[in-house]
């Protein structure tokens, strides 16, 4: 392992012509690195970059050129990439990102990793993010760590030593952080629908946002709920430290939360996930796999949507023909928790957007499937919430229309006439 001061770093040394670059994603993102990646890219000579979900300012699209950016859809700022047409879109299940890392379908020469400083026994925690970080590591020519003392020693799966990294810059900067999104009084409607669906003793699986927020700040009356998702923010410290999260009844993981990454801010979830024997960061092959979700009872999911048609097929990628969302977990998650037993997926989002002008219930979705309707369980907005598994096509049209936002319902029943004869 080569120690080089930032000053010093010549990406050129260790990076060639075409080679394939795989960053690690989101708060775990090395900024120092991608910063050197952004300002060094002309002497590359051309080369790829594959990124997962973005938040930083880094990559900018008028310069970017010479990078070949490739991506899983347009989260965070990868959403101005895309439009500007300097991002290509691979559409992907988070599951299936570490086969395509291992295949090469998804390029790995060189690996940008974060670490945290090394602990007592030498090892480098991934500190923010685990989800495909150890795979890109092991399948790299060249792993290049920003070690940034500003990194939480989260406990987690693949920590790094020295024989892991070649090249280590050492850091101490602020790090990328995803405050909790504010709750307004649409989120708690769509959250009072969606709570009675989750039980006591439930393990949960739920995204980021305002919705997500909602629900979870609904559920301080439950008793020995679980955590097994994707990502957690700083909601998650509340529900652990009041108690409302044990994971005692879980059937795998007792006593742990299980995530793949870290959406927070450092005074509250990194401070919190510091050497903490509750918490613990593992590889998506754990976090989204089938074979480990099945073993899971009352698994509840909580997912968004773009928009979702009359027989509940959703679209959560694309708006206006621009990629807002990704293919992302939501079928690995929908899936696992349809088949669980006790289990429940949900898809909760307001019934309109832009104030009203613009419907999310729609006759015809306007981009691609991403959760096809045989998979689809309960659908929430803020007019209400239904299981449409079981339902027939008819029923299911009506019970979307009730769902609607009102000034629509009367356009989309005419609609549902002309399609389904309802």
């Amino acid at each position: 392992m080569i120690r080089i001061d930032p000053s010093h770093l010549d990406l050129r040394k260790w990076i060639r012509k075409g080679d394939h670059i795989l960053v690690a994603q989101g708060t775990a993102e090395p900024q120092t690195l991608t910063e050197k990646l952004v300002e060094q890219r002309a002497e590359l000579g051309g080369v790829n970059t594959f990124l997962g979900a973005m938040f930083s300012e880094t990559f900018q699209s008028d310069a970017v050129d010479g990078l070949g950016l490739r991506g899983i859809g347009g989260v965070g700022t990868n959403r101005r990439l895309i439009k500007a047409s300097r991002m290509r879109v691979i559409p992907a299940h988070v599951s299936q990102i570490p086969a395509f890392i291992e295949s090469g379908s998804i390029g790995c020469d060189v690996a940008f990793v974060q670490v945290s400083p090394p602990d007592e026994n030498g090892r480098y925690s991934l500190g923010l993010a685990a989800d495909y970080t150890r795979i890109a590591v092991d399948k790299a020519r060249i792993v290049i760590a920003e070690m940034n003392r500003q990194v939480p020693q989260s406990l987690c799966d693949g920590a790094l030593t020295e024989a892991d990294i070649d090249v280590l810059v050492e850091t101490d900067r602020p790090l990328l952080e995803l405050p909790s999104a504010a709750i307004g009084d649409l989120e708690r409607q769509i959250a009072v629908h969606v709570d009675r669906f989750i039980p006591d003793r439930a393990t949960l699986q739920v995204g980021i946002g305002a919705i997500p927020e909602a629900i979870i700040a609904m559920l301080s009356s439950r008793k020995d709920l679980g955590i097994h998702s994707g990502m957690v923010g700083d909601s998650v410290v509340d529900l652990m430290e009041s108690g409302v999260v044990t994971n005692a009844f879980k059937e795998i993981d007792r006593g742990l939360t299980v995530s793949g990454v870290l959406f927070g801010t450092r005074d509250k979830l990194y401070r919190f996930a510091h050497r903490n024997p509750a918490l613990r960061l593992k590889p998506i092959p754990y976090t989204h796999g089938a074979a480990v979700l099945s073993q899971l009872s009352r698994f509840i999911s909580v997912n968004s949507a773009v928009e979702v048609d009359l027989t509940g097929q959703v679209n959560s990628e694309l708006a206006g023909g621009d990629y807002v969302g990704a293919v992302g977990g939501q079928v690995d998650y929908v899936r696992a928790a349809g088949q669980s037993l006790g289990g429940a997926s949900i898809i909760a989002f307001p019934s309109a957007a832009k104030g009203g002008r613009v419907p999310r219930i729609v006759a015809r979705l306007s981009g691609p499937v991403t959760t096809a309707r045989a998979d689809v369980d309960i659908i929430a907005t803020e007019n209400g919430a239904v299981r449409l598994r079981g339902l027939n096509l008819q029923q299911r049209v009506r019970a979307m229309i009730d769902l609607a936002a009102p000034d629509y319902r009367e356009a989309l029943a005419r609609e549902a006439r002309e399609l389904y004869g309802t």
